[in-house]
């Protein structure tokens, strides 16, 4: 399938990436303006980002059963409850308030993510080809994009109440093109050959834990970067208010190429082995951030990152699939992430933790030694045998 018709294939969810990713970039470059607005400290603000957490698993949890009662209208809906979170970290001013906001934010952001994946996973299956990682390089460019944009509204003087309904309005303004037409819309089950019995007991757990691994290590290295490297570029490296947001900007245009590129890569050398090598980036890069002498050293460390954990969740996600009965993968993927996507949020936390007891290079340090668990998980995933490959 050429480039072109994967893009029109997938463009609901594509349109849905493009929105999620243009939320979390856009609180990813305003951290310092956030957190100096709500007056948390680094811990305040690492414990705020675990009520983003609970609500996301909070979410996930119900995805399978919204995605089954919404059908075609599942994106939509909830890409409409994304655009209202835009608007929650403007209203925060203390700690009480915040851990509110990044609740529901979290919340809208676990549905819409978890049903955007069930539905690529879907639609891979009906024109079997890969669109995990051209999706999920939406989402990159829509991070990296936004993530930019805010640094240089940031130092036009704008801050998180200008910034953010501008923001939700150029997200509603293109929330239309996730509407699917009722011909484009099937059913999981419509595309399951019953060719085998589904996976039971330990097995279908085993693929599900180990999955849920890679995903938790890999999402405290991606939003871990995300999260934090804009406040070590301008707190511990003292560059200028506004250049810190270069940071994510960095990280999302990086991860965004990577990710067009992680399809025909994970052709050519598999996903186990892109992974293994992507985790392998991943260190290095959160070590040089550790390490880092300026600001340039750091930019050039988050580009690294980026390499490294482009391809770990959506590869892993095709993992996944390639194990599991195709009507097993919804359910098993809301399970895996509800535990992996605690690492988007407790990555940061962590990060807080350890930045209020240390510093921030130590917590780079402690990122670097958890990305590094991705290595023993995916080989072990690897032998479990493949069941479905349908493309």
């Amino acid at each position: 399938m050429s480039f072109l018709a994967s893009v029109r294939a997938s463009r609901a969810t594509i349109t849905i990436m493009i929105i999620i990713g243009m939320a979390w970039g856009a609180l990813a470059g305003l951290v310092p303006d956030v957190k100096a607005l709500t007056g948390v400290s680094d811990a305040g603000l690492g414990s705020a980002m675990m009520f983003s957490a609970a609500g996301s698993m909070t979410a996930m949890y119900f995805a399978p059963r919204y995605f089954i009662a919404m059908q075609r209208r599942a994106l939509p809906v909830a890409g409409l409850f994304v655009v209202a979170a835009f608007l929650y970290p403007a209203l925060a001013f203390n700690f009480a308030t915040l851990s509110v906001a990044l609740y529901f934010l979290g919340a809208s952001m676990g549905m819409c993510d978890i049903n955007t994946n069930m539905r690529i996973s879907v639609i891979e299956t009906t024109h079997k080809t890969g669109l995990m990682n051209l999706n999920h390089a939406m989402f990159s460019f829509g991070f990296g994009l936004t993530a930019l944009a805010v640094g240089v509204a940031r130092q036009a003087g704008y801050g998180p109440i200008e910034i953010l309904p501008a923001l939700a309005l150029i997200a509603l303004v293109i929330l239309p093109l996730s509407v699917e037409k009722a011909a484009d819309w099937s059913d999981p089950h419509e595309h399951d050959d019953g060719s085998a019995e589904p996976q039971t007991g330990g097995v279908f757990w085993k693929v599900v834990i180990l999955t849920a691994l890679v995903l938790f290590a890999g999402f405290v290295g991606e939003n871990s970067t995300e999260a934090w490297s804009a406040l070590h570029i301008e707190r511990t490296l003292g560059a200028e208010a506004g250049h810190g947001s270069y940071g994510p900007g960095v990280l999302g245009i990086v991860m965004g190429v990577g990710r067009l590129f992680g399809q025909t890569a994970a052709n050519r050398v598999g996903e186990i082995r892109l992974i293994m090598a992507s985790a392998i980036l991943g260190v290095f890069g959160a070590l040089l951030i550790a390490m880092a002498w300026s600001a340039n050293v750091v930019l050039i460390g988050v580009a690294i990152v980026a390499v490294g954990m482009a391809v770990v969740v959506p590869s892993a996600n095709t993992v996944l699939g390639q194990r599991l009965r195709t009507r097993q993968v919804g359910f098993a993927l809301s399970r895996a992430w509800m535990f992996g996507m605690t690492g988007f949020f407790l990555g940061p936390a962590i990060m807080g933790g350890v930045s209020e007891i240390a510093n921030l290079r130590v917590a780079y340090g402690v990122m670097a030694l958890i990305v590094a668990l991705i290595i023993p998980a995916i080989l072990a995933l690897g032998r479990v045998p493949v069941r479905t490959k349908t493309f």
